[in-house]
């Protein structure tokens, strides 16, 4: 299924029912629409969310820890201290959210596909991320210490500070990414010798240079 951009995209849009109670722990959520609801530190960790949607929502604070989700879109919505770690997402689509602060860390996120959305210190460390792509966001300081990285892509999208330590990357695409925020901020500031199976650009290569040249011991010195 190709990434929708609104909620009327999705093909179950229209037997979605407005959601209104507050969500448990081990709950099982079908064909629900939540829209503009306000969750505060939220325990509703082994929940099962299939076929749904989110619209305008917060969630400050809180688990959803090893949380099921399974073709669900996300829109405006924001994340705020959440842990949903250990947590499932196939065919999940993100748009225009915010996410600071989320432990996502030994996640399995499938066809997870991030757009327009700002993620800030999320952990994704020893997840495992297949086939997810990340497109036009901005991540500061995102943590994919020890993930798995299969077929994952960057486009147009802008890293800082972000941490591939001990990370396994195949057919990971950064091409198009902007890697540095801001003068003097490293897009990538740890693990470069794990980029290995990962695809740079020449603008790329350039910035990271001076700093693969420090990970290599190279001392860069003009006569």
């Amino acid at each position: 299924m190709k990434p929708p951009h609104n909620l009327a995209d999705l093909p179950f849009a229209a037997d979605l029912r407005v959601f209104d109670g507050v969500l448990e722990l081990d709950g099982d959520y079908d064909r629900v629409r939540f829209s503009g609801s306000a969750f505060s530190g939220v325990v509703a960790g082994g929940s099962r969310f299939a076929e749904s949607a989110f619209t305008g929502v917060t969630f400050d604070g809180g688990r959803l820890r090893r949380a099921r989700m399974s073709d669900v879109w996300f829109s405006e919505t924001r994340f705020v201290a959440l842990d949903i770690a250990e947590s499932s997402w196939t065919d999940v689509w993100l748009s225009g959210c915010v996410l600071a602060g989320v432990q996502a860390f030994a996640g399995v996120l499938r066809r997870v596909f991030f757009r327009n959305c700002k993620l800030d210190s999320v952990n994704f460390r020893e997840c495992s991320l297949t086939d997810a792509a990340f497109e036009d966001c901005v991540l500061r300081d995102a943590d994919f210490g020890g993930a798995k990285l299969t077929r994952v892509r960057f486009g147009g999208s802008t890293l800082s500070g972000a941490d591939f330590t001990k990370a396994t990357c195949t057919d990971v695409d950064l091409r198009g990414a902007t890697l540095g925020g801001s003068p003097g901020e490293p897009g990538i500031r740890a693990g470069y010798d794990s980029l290995r199976g990962a695809r740079i650009d020449t603008p790329q290569l350039m910035t990271l240079a001076p700093l693969l040249a420090h990970q290599l011991g190279i001392t860069v010195e003009d006569a």
